[in-house]
């Protein structure tokens, strides 16, 4: 199986476990590409973080933005901005500067509980979909500026910026996602109290599904949300949801499947995609070689699927469904870190599932 499309990918270390688990990632990918027959990728290390702050004082270097734009995607390591020195600690974090930059309106966070694991919701089995440009997150509801500010020291204001473009293209992609899967999809808002904003979102979702009549739909209130998953996350497919909420949303369901260290991400736009674990940067093990590499790994083949679809690459797509089967038979043959209750390094699940997808038989046609 041989891709057409020569791929070159950034890669951006990061902080914390970063350097430990980015690395993994790469060998994962380089191992499944090389397995299926694939184009082999040529990987661009660039500076970002406290690293880049070290060595050129710039957090997030222009050097590296510019380079990122000739690249099919990359590879983000987690950032750990508040240990930064001022005035960096102030500034848009490095992420957050990327999404901007590149309009990746797209935050695609799956929740999958391993077999032979004990996760809290054995069998879930979903995808949150959050929007990654608006809402009330100040770095992200201007264009310029943040959506924060302060008329008087004892007061403080937060604006929610929701619009009906952002809705509607993040609505889409659920729907696409939705219709890919299991064919049911949940939208999750406070229209009860938020009517304008979340309002607006709950029933633009609700226009862009009269395309998609296959698509089972319903809608639930956030705080209302949180306890449906507690007691029946099996139940749901796609979750599509404004930006605070899917980021609160998507740390719980890491959680309900077995440890946010499992739980992968991308960030995209139609453009370009960026892989990035949904965890942080645990600065508290950084260097010991205890993290669970696992979000890090399947964000990389979350990559690897992107491209093969925006590429019609069918090596592409088999190299992600290769990760994702590896990992899963790696964590159930028993090689699992700390947080998930085993006793294997980094570097040793790592090695352990670059041995398994070495020794695998080619993916089967329908997951080509």
């Amino acid at each position: 199986m041989t891709g057409a499309h020569p791929y070159s990918l950034g890669v951006l270390l990061g902080d914390g476990i970063g350097p430990e688990i980015v690395p993994a990632s790469v060998r994962a990918a380089d191992a499944a590409v090389a397995a299926v027959g694939g184009v082999p990728i040529a990987w661009t290390e660039l500076p970002l973080g406290l690293s880049a702050i070290e060595s050129i004082n710039e957090s997030t270097p222009a050097s590296t933005l510019t380079a990122l734009e000739g690249l099919d995607g990359w590879v983000l390591g987690p950032h750990d901005s508040a240990s930064y020195p001022e005035p960096f600690r102030s500034e848009l974090n490095p992420s957050g500067t990327i999404r901007k930059r590149f309009d990746l309106f797209a935050n695609i966070r799956p929740a999958k509980a391993f077999p032979g694991t004990q996760p809290m919701k054995p069998g879930m089995d979903l995808v949150i979909v959050r929007e990654n440009t608006e809402g009330f997150y100040a770095d992200r509801s201007t264009y310029r500026g943040t959506g924060e500010f302060m008329p008087t020291p004892d007061v403080a204001i937060s604006m929610g910026i929701i619009t009906r473009r952002g809705c509607e293209r993040i609505a889409r992609e659920a729907f696409e996602l939705a219709a890919r899967r299991r064919n049911k999809l949940t939208t999750v808002h406070k229209a009860n109290v938020l009517k304008l904003t979340t309002g607006m979102f709950r029933d633009i979702c609700r226009e862009v599904g009269r395309d998609f009549p296959q698509v089972a739909v319903d809608d639930y209130h956030i705080d209302a949300m949180t306890v449906h998953l507690l007691r029946r996350a099996p139940e749901f497919d796609v979750i599509v949801t404004e930006n605070m909420f899917g980021d609160i949303l998507s740390d719980m369901t890491g959680e309900l499947a077995g440890s946010l260290g499992i739980g992968p991400s991308i960030n995209a736009s139609h453009e370009r995609a960026m892989a990035q674990a949904s965890h942080g940067s645990a600065p508290d093990i950084a260097g010991q070689n205890k993290a669970n590499p696992i979000a890090m790994i399947l964000s990389t083949a979350m990559l690897l699927e992107w491209l093969g679809g925006k590429h019609d690459d069918p090596a592409m797509r088999a190299a992600a469904h290769l990760i994702e089967d590896q990992v899963a038979a790696t964590v159930e043959g028993g090689v699992t870190t700390g947080d998930m209750g085993g006793t294997a390094t980094c570097s040793g699940f790592t090695d352990a599932l670059v041995e398994r997808i070495g020794a695998a038989p080619a993916p089967r046609p329908d997951k080509a």
